[in-house]
């Protein structure tokens, strides 16, 4: 039972005074916001205390969303490079498909305590979307979801998904037309609508006290984890990093748990075409917080290219730049190929169809976990199911 598992973060770290985790985070925002910002924080906070909170959360995950979600040994993936003894946390099988139901219930509640009936989201692979939506939905709020116009092309099923259960999806033609122009206009349009709108901010990026909260909703899956078995090694995706952020809380205390974040190489750095933040960028101020992003020599926040649209992002959330700068999570990279290649054998191998972004964490598996077959066990976040990404698949593979 999910009671059994602690939903309620209390021992995770909490940012400091300023909403930063070490030098990064923070709050960068137009005036209209701060007062918002602050007074959000201050209720987060009160209600990180109460438990009753809390045990309607985990009431929402047990019944609606199905959690807590299982770790399946993938035998046959670990027998393909000879690895280390692999575990999959099934996020892929909760209500809409992937992690971000774990957030978005966590924050409409939030929402509703606070007096909102508006809920505005960004989303890049559509999955928070979607997840955004359907919480929507079950709590009888209004929805307005911005999407780049490439991820519209490119994630159309989740677009009938959202458009399905009420919310109104919003093109967004500005830039590279991808998830960090999306996460523009979101912020832009909640400027304009802070009294009755909450903005349901999908990863663990943007300013305090977002990373702090969207963590704390996420944690839940390294509770799991550390309930069921004590991994040797935890691994997921990094885009913005909310999976990740919520595998690896659990653990970062724990030295002896080696933790790695996998980012998007796309076409490879040589190109310039990827997503790794961590990998290639420096320090700067993107979507309200102060962390690692991809910027020109200018300061101008680069171009990025990823197969996966749930990690096509030019930057990562502040926790994880602690957490580098740090050493206690190291931060690797796959190319598209990689992914590609690592989505075909999870499907071929284990008839289990994994979204791009979850991908990227089986091809750094499949590529570094070679030979290791003494040093498991290692359980790896499958952050999401990959219906959606089918057509894109086959389209790059020439199948369609």
């Amino acid at each position: 039972m999910l009671t059994d598992v602690p939903a309620a973060p209390a021992p995770l770290e909490e940012p400091d005074a300023r909403g930063r985790f070490g030098d990064y985070g923070g709050r960068f925002v137009p005036e209209t916001l701060v007062l918002a910002l602050q007074q959000l924080a201050e209720h987060y906070r009160e209600l990180r205390q109460d438990q009753g909170f809390w045990r309607e959360l985990a009431e929402l995950m047990r019944s609606y969303s199905g959690r807590p979600t299982p770790l399946y040994r993938a035998r046959r993936l670990q027998a393909l490079v000879d690895g280390p003894e692999l575990w999959l946390k099934r996020e892929d099988l909760n209500h809409t498909g992937s992690h971000k139901i774990n957030n978005c219930l966590g924050q409409a509640l939030l929402a509703r305590r606070l007096g909102k009936s508006t809920i505005l989201a960004e989303t890049g692979a559509g999955q928070h979307g979607v997840a955004t939506a359907t919480v929507c939905a079950l709590l009888d709020m209004q929805c307005r979801v911005y999407m780049g116009a490439e991820d519209v092309r490119r994630q159309a099923l989740n677009v009938s998904r959202m458009r399905l259960l009420g919310a109104e999806v919003i093109s967004v033609e500005s830039g590279s037309r991808t998830l960090k122009d999306a996460t523009n206009e979101a912020l832009r349009a909640w400027v304009g609508q802070v009294d009755e709108a909450h903005y349901i901010l999908g990863s663990v990026v943007g300013p305090h006290p977002y990373p702090w909260m969207v963590r704390d909703f996420q944690a839940v899956i390294g509770h799991e984890i550390a309930a069921e078995l004590w991994p040797k090694k935890v691994i997921a995706c990094v885009g913005g990093g909310s999976n990740a952020a919520g595998a690896f809380a659990r653990f970062v205390p724990h030295s002896e748990v080696g933790l790695v974040g996998v980012e998007a190489g796309g076409h490879g750095f040589t190109t310039g075409e990827h997503c790794a933040s961590l990998g290639r960028g420096k320090p700067g101020v993107l979507h309200g917080a102060l962390t690692y992003l991809l910027q020109d020599e200018f300061g101008q926040v680069s171009q990025t290219h990823s197969i996966s649209a749930g990690l096509d992002y030019p930057g990562v959330g502040p926790e994880h730049s602690a957490w580098a700068t740090s050493g206690r999570v190291e931060y690797h990279s796959v190319t598209d190929e990689e992914a590609l290649n690592a989505f075909e054998n999870l499907c071929r191998l284990e008839g289990i169809v994994p979204a791009l972004e979850s991908a990227h964490a089986l091809a750094w598996y499949l590529r570094e976990g070679k030979g290791r077959a003494d040093e498991g066990p290692w359980v790896l976040c499958l952050s999401g199911r990959g219906d959606k990404d089918v057509q894109e698949v086959l389209r790059l593979r020439g199948l369609v």
